[in-house]
């Protein structure tokens, strides 16, 4: 399934080697960034829009088993305040189904190093989604939303911390959920794509140095807290820790072997 190409999401440059509308792309690009960037216009008080750190996962409360492929929503927890909050009412009493909100992920998978500055680039996996973020209050919607959230960290991580959340914790955390219009994906994952006329330049490629330096993000070696009493590190933790490695090491590899095996070396940038 993919999004439909609207005036919202459409991707202009260079879309037809990097644009990507299919729905698994752009919810898993979505799922693997530690941190989304919600903007959203404050109001008539306030001429600059707001954006707001916050972290996230794509799921469906009313569909629990829907696939990453499927239409979901996404659900955010970070700082919301009063004012998102507030926002959100205003918008609903306005008859829209609530915030209009852009949440964007980004990952930079090295740096691209070309004969000249202008061709320089890098390598990336970035998604955008647009929707309407409104409160969840129901409280089976909001533990469903904060377990999401929490195994989207890491995996089993909900199951292995103290059950169930107080209370005043619930009542202390918001969780939004941002129902879904369209989104889409952006990517580039290859090699140097240098300008014809500075290949054709030996001089130029005996003094200019050009290649690739990979930016692999990798969980390291866990570390106790003071008060820790455990004396091993959780499974969940461990085997999480080896998988989350284990595919953004095969993910680069992918992109070394089309650095080394660059077919198309005299292409324009």
């Amino acid at each position: 399934m993919q999004y439909s190409k609207e005036l919202v999401n459409k991707v202009h440059r260079l879309a037809d080697t990097r644009a990507n509308y299919d729905l698994k792309t752009v919810h898993s690009i979505v799922n693997q960034c530690m941190s989304l960037h919600v903007s959203f216009t404050p109001g008539s008080e306030n001429e600059f829009p707001a954006v707001i750190p916050m972290i996230g996962a794509m799921g469906s409360f009313d569909r629990p088993s829907a696939d990453i492929d499927e239409p979901l929503d996404c659900y955010i927890h970070g700082y919301v305040s009063a004012r998102m909050a507030n926002l959100a009412r205003e918008k609903i009493a306005q008859g829209l189904p609530g915030l209009p909100v852009c949440v964007s992920a980004t990952k930079v998978d090295g740096i691209v190093l070309a004969l000249s500055s202008f061709a320089h680039s890098c390598n990336y996996r970035s998604a955008s989604i647009f929707g309407y973020a409104s409160l969840v209050t129901d409280n089976d919607e909001k533990l469903w939303a904060l377990k999401l959230i929490t195994n989207g960290l890491v995996a089993g991580r909900w199951e292995g911390v103290r059950q169930p959340p107080s209370s005043n914790e619930l009542l202390q955390t918001q969780v939004l959920r941002i129902h879904v219009k369209s989104g889409s994906a952006k990517i580039r994952m290859g090699p140097v794509a240098e300008v014809k006329e500075d290949l054709q330049n030996l001089e130029m490629r005996k003094a200019v140095w050009s290649g690739y330096i990979p930016l692999v993000e990798q969980l390291l070696e866990p570390i106790p807290s003071r008060h820790n009493l455990v004396e091993q590190v959780p499974d969940h933790v461990t085997e999480y820790r080896e998988a989350f490695n284990g595919d953004a090491e095969a993910y680069n590899n992918e992109i070394v072997k089309q650095v080394l095996e660059d077919p198309a070396a005299f292409q324009n940038v």
